[in-house]
């Protein structure tokens, strides 16, 4: 039977795991903007998972693995969704806003200084990422834009992917320079 508008299409249901994935573990659905929600969820799970790695360092590798393999599940889970529903990229679906997250936070693992650090330097250095992330994908610029045409689940992952990547280049100095500046500066949280 030709799809009119009026029926929704029939395709094979999406098994509960990637129900739970692509709306990052319910994240997607708060209002108003699950985007900004699953953002927010995405960097408080990476918090967590870098937490876990500093209590047992023997898995500490997983960690810069994490977005690769966390995209791929996006992507698994995003697909399934979509053909469920028939929507290009329904709103609910934030599981690459946990990806793009989890890379524009990626520099972290590497910027961290040994010198203890004030709470204040650790907020701004959450902050900083977050709100690049948030800016290059609601903004779209080239890259981003260009990705979110691709087929399926990798259109609606992979332009969170690129709008991380984006923030991370930025993250990267910003954090450098953060480091630096909070060891001969005290004004951040003492």
């Amino acid at each position: 039977m030709p799809y009119h508008g009026l029926m929704k299409p029939t395709a094979a249901r999406a098994p509960r795991l990637a129900w739970w994935l692509a709306s990052g573990f319910g994240s997607g659905y708060l209002r108003p903007a699950p985007g900004t929600w699953g953002s927010l969820a995405g960097l408080v799970a990476w918090l967590l998972l870098v937490a876990g790695a500093r209590k047992f360092p023997q898995a500490a590798w997983i960690v810069p693995l994490a977005p690769a393999a966390l995209t791929l599940a996006a992507v698994w889970a995003s697909e399934l969704v979509v053909r469920e529903t028939g929507q290009k990229d329904p709103s609910f679906i934030v599981a690459d806003e946990w990806a793009g997250i989890w890379i524009a936070l990626t520099p972290l693992l590497f910027t961290v200084t040994i010198q203890p650090q004030p709470w204040g330097l650790w907020a701004v250095r959450l902050v900083g990422p977050f709100l690049l992330f948030r800016l290059f994908d609601i903004w779209k610029p080239g890259p981003v834009d260009a990705a979110q045409r691709l087929p399926g689940g990798w259109g609606v992952v992979m332009d969170d992917v690129v709008a991380g990547f984006l923030a991370a280049l930025l993250v990267w100095p910003l954090d450098q320079w953060l480091g630096t500046w909070s060891l001969t500066h005290s004004l951040l949280g003492r």
